[in-house]
């Protein structure tokens, strides 16, 4: 049995634009479905609750109707799908806005479909799907901390964190090495691997978000921050 295509849902208002990214994913082996409009996207999901969830979501910032960022909320609610954030605003602000509300990565237009799909295809490498949830490596075990990264889960006090894959890779980094400390340009290497400029405000980010969803299972702190240098995991 042939294992079964990772799926990408587009959702983009531009038909030019969806159909160029579409050749490209399909070209390369990935099953699409193309949105339009981001009030769409929860019903979407609504109705494909058991079936055809997407592996990964392009998603435009500048939709009809609901607008990307408010979308991407609504998703971070009801699942952890990678998120890949398309937009034509450049600001560094808007870069952060869209990564603390859940996405994984950026790309501003204009693009080349190259580099989207080599974003696509970094994320993916790391998440599995299909079949290959079955394998049992990249385990990291502490009394109140478990990593599975075969799975991609995290659990804190025997509670399962919804993490993104972004906060997952940056945890599990923290969590192979506690007590040591990592400046940021070395997480920034862990968690994005394809050499892109990104920013120290960036991990800053992931560990604020990361923090808050470890603060809801258990008040202390184990992400220590030290001043001008980067972070530790202590356990």
């Amino acid at each position: 049995m042939s294992e079964k295509k990772a799926l990408v849902l587009v959702v983009e208002d531009e038909p030019k634009l969806a159909q160029v990214l579409i050749d490209y994913l399909t070209a390369n082996d990935y099953a699409t479905h193309w949105i339009s409009d981001g009030r769409d996207v929860a019903k979407y999901y609504s109705e494909h609750a058991k079936a055809d969830q997407p592996d990964l979501v392009l998603l435009d910032l500048m939709l009809p109707g609901r607008d990307g960022l408010d979308v991407c909320k609504d998703l971070r609610r009801i699942s952890q799908v990678p998120i890949i954030m398309i937009t034509a605003r450049v600001e560094e602000i808007d870069r952060l806005i869209g990564l603390e509300i859940g996405a994984d990565d950026y790309i501003c237009k204009p693009f080349s479909p190259r580099e989207v799909m080599a974003r696509v295809k970094a994320i993916l490498r790391r998440i599995p799907h299909g079949d290959q949830g079955i394998k049992t490596t990249g385990l990291t075990h502490f009394p109140q901390l478990q990593l599975d990264e075969a799975r991609f889960e995290a659990r804190y006090h025997d509670q399962l964190l919804e993490l993104t894959p972004a906060e997952f890779r940056l945890l599990k980094t923290l969590a192979d090495a506690p007590g040591r400390v990592f400046q940021r340009d070395q997480l920034i290497n862990h968690v994005y691997d394809d050499q892109r400029i990104i920013t120290d405000r960036t991990i800053d980010s992931h560990i604020k978000n990361l923090r808050k969803k470890m603060a809801i299972v258990a008040p202390e702190d184990v992400i220590r921050s030290i001043y001008g240098v980067g972070y530790k995991l202590e356990l």
